[in-house]
């Protein structure tokens, strides 16, 4: 019988050797030489203007709450189909978050809803790139200049994902890295991300010359310790509010041996995703199901390959028959605005295709081990279970 789990984190083989490296150079605590490679490498492949490594994707949101200087009262749309971390966030500065609906094509948020749920306390929008795919970046840039809010990626799942022009787009324009559209940014390493940090990590992404140096600052715990061991002041004291954001080092070494293996990482990933599709299609086109969509704005960097099923019936069936036949296939998230915990706080408006993706999404194994004759068999068995 079979036994695939949902997701395995990918080793690249010298994860061990560099946080031993990392241990005997004797510095454990962080912002050290992995620390510095790892922020150098983003900086460099992707050109975000300031990088910092953090202990987690949350800790990379929760930086960027703090950064927008929020006041009580002050409202953040968010996503209500996205992690809790997204709301919770700017909850924690005191921010009322209004939630947005998603798009019927995807889950991501629906720019064309945007504009209405906009008033004169809103600061700040947190577009979430869920799977990766890109949310329509123009229409909430565009939204967010006129209204002078402040954009905040969520692009937790989207690490070497891109936004693309389109052939209305203006003449010249390329495609950008997600992480480096918005004012500030957040990507994860947790293990279920294409690349980890050893279990935990996350990236603070700073685009906007404003926050750079408030970001470290806040970074070091609310002192200036960063400017101190460059040389630019002659003692540090704390200057600003802050916390322990900064990761230790052996889990910058062992982002690193991630990073150095990312192209690889990412052709076997977008091998195993078009597997999937190429095998799935066939069924999608009878109706049993709705495979990923990728607008043409979007690129696709192979997180996530998710069904949409017609119910919550079927997709229950689904996730059953898999799990009865050895592989273990998930459901995402549940709507945050009907959450236990803030229902009662929701102004009551109905997020239709929030709710619909809570009751049909499925999620299937993906990750760098898996092989192509594994994703061969489950889509044996969701065609057998089609059959039936």
């Amino acid at each position: 019988m079979l036994s695939i789990p949902f997701n395995k984190p990918h080793l690249t083989g010298k994860e061990a050797h560099y946080m031993y490296q990392a241990v005997y150079n004797g510095k454990l605590s962080g912002n050290g030489e992995f620390t510095k490679r790892c922020q150098h490498f983003f900086e460099e492949r992707y050109g975000f203007k300031k990088c910092l490594l953090t202990t987690s994707g949350t800790d990379a949101l929760e930086m960027c709450a703090m950064l927008c200087d929020l006041k009580p009262g002050d409202e953040v749309i968010v996503p209500s189909y996205t992690f809790v971390s997204t709301a919770l966030a700017f909850l924690r500065e005191g921010a009322k978050v209004v939630f947005a609906d998603s798009m019927k094509r995807n889950p991501n948020l629906d720019a064309e809803t945007l504009e209405a749920l906009i008033t004169p306390r809103t600061k700040v929008i947190v577009p979430v790139h869920y799977a990766g795919v890109a949310c329509d970046m123009d229409a909430i840039m565009s939204i967010a200049e006129k209204h002078n809010l402040l954009v905040v990626e969520d692009a937790a799942q989207a690490i070497d994902s891109y936004w693309k022009p389109l052939p209305t787009s203006p003449q010249g324009e390329e495609k950008k890295p997600l992480g480096t559209i918005g004012h500030l940014a957040a990507f994860s390493f947790h293990e279920t991300k294409n690349i980890t940090a050893g279990g935990e990590g996350g990236l603070l992404i700073v685009n906007d010359e404003r926050f750079v140096r408030r970001a470290e600052i806040i970074w070091e715990k609310g002192t200036n310790r960063a400017e101190f061991f460059r040389g630019e002041v002659n003692k540090y004291g704390w200057v600003d509010m802050g916390s322990s954001f900064l990761p230790a080092e052996i889990n910058a070494a062992f982002l690193w041996a991630q990073l150095e293996n990312l192209d690889e990482i990412q052709a076997k990933r977008k091998q195993l995703w078009n597997r999937y599709y190429e095998l799935l299609k066939p069924l999608a086109d009878k109706g049993y199901f709705t495979l990923p969509d990728i607008p043409d704005y979007a690129t696709n960097n192979a997180h996530m390959f998710y069904l949409i099923l017609p119910d919550l019936e079927k997709r229950t069936a689904l996730i059953k028959y898999l799990k009865d036949n050895g592989v273990l296939a998930v459901f995402h998230y549940l709507s945050l605005h009907s959450s236990a915990y803030y229902a009662d706080k929701h102004d009551g408006r109905m997020l239709p295709e929030c709710d619909r993706y809570a009751d049909t999404l499925v999620r299937l194994p993906m990750y760098y081990d898996l092989e192509t004759d594994q994703v061969n068999e489950i889509c044996r068995l969701i065609l057998r279970h089609y059959e039936h």
